[in-house]
């Protein structure tokens, strides 16, 4: 979280993506694993499963047919 908004990729706090992540793990879309990290307590990781892979894929050509009305309107202006 802390590199992609040092990129200035993700713009929501964390309070926000842990309650997300929380609910993808009970949908089923990430798998978690914990893992012991040096001097500290263990950090539980994400990552998509099979589901989320599926789901992702299904939303990326979503998302562009929407980018792509809404380019056609800019280009064109809205036809009444």
């Amino acid at each position: 979280i802390q590199m992609l908004r040092a990129r200035g990729e993700l713009v929501v706090s964390e309070g926000t993506i842990y309650p997300l992540l929380s609910r993808m793990r009970s949908e089923g879309l990430v798998d978690t694993e914990w893992r012991d990290t040096p001097g500290g307590a263990p950090r539980r990781y994400y990552r998509l499963s099979r589901s989320g892979q599926k789901a992702v894929a299904e939303f990326r050509d979503e998302w562009f047919r929407f980018r792509d009305s809404v380019d056609n309107i800019f280009r064109n202006g809205a036809r009444q």
